[in-house]
């Protein structure tokens, strides 16, 4: 028999499951996939790079008041955090679905290092949604053991997308046509 903790992890694992996959896939069609005659949205790269700059912080926040023991401010910055970055992946859609794609123009070194930012960015911004989203079930169900346990991981893969996510829009900026 499981007990109430083990039954609200196991209610919400079908939904991790779903949206680990969704999510990508919906992203990753995105760039197929435009809406015809859509006015382009140019404004909201500069918007959702701040969305995740302001992720990268929550998150700082978070770890600092809960190894002071401020539980109830960490729970709060962390559900600011996810609100942030599903903000963002709205955002990101939008955008992506009603205009054309920027190129890099950066040539030689700078290059390299924008699509290796770019690749680590993109692959780590899928491992992390079922990361967060298991982080965020066990701390639901009270398996504070198990949360503080991938939480560990979850915290510098989380930080290091938003982090990168600002970098990859600072570094193709330049190209955007406005």
């Amino acid at each position: 028999m499981m007990d109430n903790k083990s039954s609200i992890e196991q209610k919400y694992n079908k939904w991790i499951i779903l949206l680990s996959i969704i999510i990508p896939v919906a992203v990753a069609v995105l760039f197929f996939v435009k809406i015809p005659n859509a006015t382009p949205l140019p404004f909201l790269p500069p918007i959702y790079a701040t969305i995740n700059g302001c992720t990268a912080i929550l998150l700082v926040i978070a770890v600092i008041a809960v190894k002071n023991g401020k539980l109830k401010l960490h729970e709060t910055l962390m559900k600011c955090a996810i609100g942030c970055s599903i903000l963002f992946l709205l955002m990101y859609i939008a955008y992506h679905m009603t205009t054309p794609s920027t190129k890099f123009g950066g040539e030689g070194t700078i290059r390299y290092i924008y699509f290796f930012i770019l690749l680590t960015h993109i692959l780590l911004s899928i491992a992390i949604i079922p990361m967060v989203l298991i982080t965020y079930v066990r701390a639901l169900a009270e398996r504070f053991d198990r949360h503080k346990k991938i939480a560990k991981i979850t915290f510098p893969l989380w930080l290091y997308v938003a982090v990168t996510g600002v970098i990859v829009y600072l570094m193709i900026s330049p190209y955007y046509l406005h």
